[in-house]
């Protein structure tokens, strides 16, 4: 009886002491703010039942301590999220909506099936208590059907702001007041956050980090513009002219411990002043003057982001601005769109790429990687310096760490549209099709979301298939990292868009693992393989297939319980297999599917409502056939 009682004590003093944690929260200052106040404040009526249990003397049962710890588990995935969202880059959260909206919808899913096991009628509390938690788990059961993301403003508000160049005040004035940037003190914290964020991720934010960049550079000037006098008095102003800010260390040369105006990284990594480094450089040295390795080439590559960063970081400072230094793509008069300094240094890395040294070879491809993975302006740079047939020659190195190295810079290069052609030219598709079958893990994955970037172009994707891509992708999903799995996934959804390359994932014998994916939920590739068996099942060898795989009982249990995107795709796989195949009909009735179907016809998505109502109006076709020949 102690173990019982201690184990009950132990699970809803946990549930008080989060519930406690969860109501204590900051208001939200985002966007998400009625998502994140809506979720706080159910959680927080949910207080009084875990309260009143605390307090009695009733024990409680294994099945009612299970259904507790479930309850907990979807309660602490929902502390961290709301701590997440209302904290870092607000702009960077604004472009990543659609994900912390889904985290929020999957997060409720999880609270409210948690709440559904919760025996209540087993529980000895008041009658007060027990109408407040079924309204509480009333308004959780909604909440799933609905989208409290819904914002018919932000949405094109953003897109405006994005694209135009000088956006019209009152759209940065909604999103001003939306995002909360309201003054320059908020967009001064918000140059930090994004200064955080960037050490954080490595570096790896891709064309975030300029989209972001640039929405903070308008909604400042807007802000400048609109509120000059707000939250910054004449006295403040006075004294910010006088004040010198810290420099953070990031910022400063590492040789002079000075403010850097034009940086540029060596081929160790390490950031430095040009004018520095090449002081440094001109007297000999060979070294990387921070980390004393030595440096494989002497060429220096500007560093775009870090200097974006120190420009905002300056101007939020009422420091003045270092001056504009030369973009990467220069127009001159023989009509090259690379600057001398530039050429330089992509050309350096040539002469290196195409050396009988692999040692050499294995450091250029490395350094084009890194660069390639930097910007925009660098891919079609190096691209037009003539280094994607090296790197395609070097898809074959003996090296694995240079084979990885070189699919991965043409994956990178390959986000340039006019690059992807460029590539397949070269005649890259059969030897990254080699390393997708050969290479190590990392380079088998970057060469399976490489292929997925070619794939965006349709003439590709008939190429990628026929030399053999998909086998080998079915592979790397079965044995794959996670990552890798997902790399793989993608590449054949893209691929399979194309209707021979349905037939060939087919007898490659992709749907085997997707099934097992189903059934699976914990392992996380539900999303994709449902994707991909939607658009196997329109195909009539796919549908044969995955009919013979048995999987109405896994699609009925997604119908009734998965995300609306999941749901959707079961519907569609479901209603491919029942049209003309009585048997498979009859097998979802049998499981249960009508009851579900008739809930996702009411509260699915459009296409989801569509395919429900095409499979009920079957199964009522057939119940009507049944009792005309047994009458």
């Amino acid at each position: 009886m102690g173990g019982s009682e201690n184990s009950k004590a132990e699970a809803l003093g946990r549930l008080v002491e989060c519930i406690k944690e969860i109501s204590g929260l900051p208001e939200c200052q985002n966007f998400c703010k009625r998502a994140y106040g809506n979720l706080v404040r159910r959680v927080k009526l949910l207080s009084p039942l875990f309260e009143e249990l605390k307090d009695s003397d009733e024990s409680l049962s294994e099945e009612q301590l299970e259904s507790f710890e479930a309850l907990l588990v979807a309660l602490d995935s929902a502390k961290t999220l709301l701590k997440a969202v209302n904290q870092g880059s607000k702009l960077y959260q604004a472009l990543w909506r659609n994900d912390t909206a889904d985290k929020f919808q999957e997060i409720t899913e999880k609270i409210e099936a948690a709440l559904s096991e919760i025996p209540y009628n087993k529980l000895e509390i008041s009658e007060e208590v027990r109408e407040q938690i079924e309204l509480v788990h009333a308004q959780f059961k909604r909440a799933k059907a609905q989208t409290e993301f819904a914002d018919i403003q932000l949405d094109p508000d953003m897109a405006v702001a994005q694209k135009e160049t000088d956006p019209d005040p009152a759209v940065l004035k909604r999103l001003s007041e939306k995002l909360h940037l309201r003054t320059i003190n908020d967009l001064r914290k918000e140059s930090s956050e994004l200064h955080e964020l960037l050490i954080t991720s490595g570096g790896e934010l891709g064309d975030s980090f300029e989209m972001i960049t640039s929405l903070l550079s308008k909604l400042r000037d807007y802000v400048l513009t609109e509120n000059p006098e707000v939250d910054t008095s004449e006295c403040e102003k006075s004294s910010v002219k006088h004040r010198s800010p810290i420099i953070p260390d990031d910022f400063r040369c590492p040789i002079s411990l000075e403010l850097m105006k034009d940086p540029v990284i060596v081929s160790t990594g390490q950031t430095y002043e040009r004018s520095c480094i090449q002081k440094w450089l001109d007297a000999g040295h060979k070294t990387c003057p921070k980390t004393q390795q030595t440096l494989v080439h002497t060429a220096l590559t500007p560093n775009y982001v870090l200097k974006s960063l120190i420009a905002l970081w300056c101007e939020s400072n009422g420091i003045e601005l270092p001056k504009k230094q030369g973009s990467c793509r220069t127009k001159k008069s023989g009509g090259s769109s690379l600057s001398d300094c530039d050429r330089t240094a992509v050309n350096a890395l040539l002469d290196k790429l195409t050396s009988n040294d692999i040692e050499q070879q294995r450091a250029a491809a490395g350094e084009l990687r890194l660069l390639a993975k930097r910007n925009a302006d660098n891919r079609v740079c190096i691209a037009e310096a003539g280094a994607i047939p090296p790197l395609v020659d070097l898809l074959s190195s003996s090296d694995p760490r240079t084979q990885e190295h070189a699919v991965t810079a043409l994956l990178n290069l390959s986000i340039n549209e006019s690059n992807k052609g460029t590539i397949v030219n070269a005649g890259a598709i059969p030897d990254i099709v080699d390393v997708l079958k050969n290479g190590s893990m990392e380079a088998r994955e970057n060469a399976a979301a490489t292929l997925f970037s070619l794939s965006v172009l349709d003439e590709n994707k008939v190429q990628i298939g026929a030399a053999g891509a998909i086998p080998a992708l079915i592979k790397l999903l079965c044995e794959g990292t996670p990552r890798g799995k997902k790399d793989a996934a993608t590449a054949i959804f893209n691929l399979s868009i194309y209707q021979g390359n349905k037939a060939r994932a087919v007898k490659a014998g992709i749907v085997a693992p997707l099934i097992q994916f189903l059934k699976d939920a914990g392992g996380g590739m539900v999303d994709e393989a449902l994707a991909i068996m939607a658009i196997l099942a329109s195909h009539h060898e796919g549908r044969v297939a995955i009919g013979l795989a048995e999987p109405i009982p896994v699609l009925v249990e997604v119908i009734r319980t998965g995300s609306p995107r999941n749901r959707e795709n079961a519907a569609a796989v479901l209603w491919s297999l029942c049209t003309g195949d009585p048997l498979q009909l009859k097998l979802a009735k049998e499981h249960g599917a009508e009851a579900a179907l008739q809930e996702l016809s009411e509260n699915g998505t459009d296409r989801a409502k569509r395919k429900a109502g095409s499979i009920l109006e079957l199964l009522q076709r057939m119940e009507g056939d049944d009792n005309l020949q047994n009458s």
